[in-house]
């Protein structure tokens, strides 16, 4: 018997689109499915022309369809959505807008922070967020928040990760996307996140050369990421990542009053010095002024294995058991030096993807487990439908 449209548009709906993580039927991306005895062809809208997932979409239109009895072939045709398509989607996905929709949408207000209408920080959004913090850099925090994600991902969890760390950015070149966002519109307003490894990322690296300097003071920083969460569509992930940059400055501040909800992770190493400069980052998110949960402590770089299989504590020890005792929260890992989490960073290939049975990908997956069964108390928020940004 041959197989029925009716069972190919079925078939395709729960496939959904790499980067808006809906599906490509609810998108009306499915634009004309015809059937010639076991061959099926199915023509797809993509959102732009040189959409950089369009092998991946076909891959997984046609994953769908070849399962289906009476289906011998599949043919998969990509056109591109017209203007006026494109707008439609727009208006869909509610995706750039920066003020309350038609239904009276409210802004998440943390103390002393800034009103932004953003669909994952609405009341009764499923989103946790994470912001992975250090007191300084070279802790490998940026390393720890990637893998963190992918194994959060290989979980089944959708997983965002926001790259804040704007001077020092680095998550796009670890994950191997230092490519430019997908733009729904001719002004830039509606962005989708890049996709890789089963994440969709964001980071000033996406628009920026690695050679290129960020001479920026606060106030356009401050824009920087109030774009990152307003004007690209993230949608309702079961988490989104933040990689914070280290210390207590002017971006960090700015992320506390966007993201009053955010739970913190604060990586050290085992070196003392170390975990005292760290212990300012957790009294920053703890103060009165941001009031967000201290989740636990992760210790990066905490021994090295060497080829006689003994370990050597080659940053010292106890920094992160310390840490964890003085802020009274657990120490949630610690995670051996390895040198293929480097090698894995610098190829695009992080090491829960390139070694996914490695003792530090272990680590990880336990870690995300840990994180994907806590979540702390409910947060401290205030709700408050008049504030507005013009």
């Amino acid at each position: 018997m041959a197989v029925t449209e009716a069972e190919v548009i079925e078939a395709l709906r729960p496939v959904q689109d790499p980067e808006i993580h809906r599906s490509i039927v609810d998108l009306e991306m499915v634009r004309r499915v015809v059937i010639d005895g076991g061959r099926v062809s199915v023509r797809i809208a993509l959102t732009v022309a040189g959409c950089p997932l369009r092998t991946e979409i076909t891959k997984r239109v046609t994953d769908a369809v070849s399962p289906l009895a009476g289906v011998a072939a599949v043919d998969v045709d990509l056109t591109v959505m017209t203007p006026d398509e494109l707008q439609a989607l727009r208006a869909k996905l509610g995706a750039g807008n920066a003020t309350p929709q038609s239904g009276g949408h409210t802004f998440a207000q943390g103390k002393g922070g800034e009103g932004i209408d953003v669909e994952f920080l609405r009341p009764g959004s499923k989103t946790r967020i994470l912001s992975i913090a250090s007191g300084k850099g070279g802790v490998g925090k940026s390393s720890v928040t990637v893998n963190l994600a992918i194994a959060l991902s290989r979980l089944g969890h959708d997983v965002a990760l926001i790259d804040a760390d704007i001077y020092g950015f680095s998550v796009p070149k670890m994950l191997g996307a230092d490519v430019e966002p997908t733009v729904l519109d001719p002004e830039g307003k509606v962005m989708l996140p890049v996709a890789a490894h089963g994440l969709r990322i964001i980071s000033v690296g996406n628009f920026m050369s690695d050679d290129q300097a960020m001479i920026w003071r606060g106030p356009m920083l401050h824009q920087m990421l109030r774009e990152f969460l307003t004007r690209v569509y993230w949608g309702q992930p079961d988490f989104v990542v933040v990689d914070m940059p280290p210390g207590t400055g002017d971006i960090a501040l700015s992320l506390a009053q966007y993201l009053p909800s955010a739970e913190v992770y604060i990586v050290t190493t085992p070196q003392p010095a170390a975990q005292r400069v760290a212990q300012r980052t957790a009294t920053m998110a703890r103060s009165d002024k941001i009031g967000q949960a201290v989740m636990g402590v992760i210790e990066n770089m905490s021994w090295f294995t060497g080829d006689d299989g003994k370990r050597y504590d080659l940053f010292g020890s106890g920094g992160g058991q310390l840490l964890a005792d003085d802020l009274k929260v657990p120490l949630l890992a610690q995670l051996p030096f390895v040198p293929k989490l480097r090698e894995g960073g610098d190829a695009g290939l992080p090491i829960c993807v390139s070694d996914p049975e490695s003792e530090v990908a272990h680590a990880f997956e336990h870690l995300a487990k840990h994180v994907d069964a806590n979540r702390p108390a409910p947060p401290r928020q205030r709700y408050r439908p008049e504030l507005k940004i013009t």
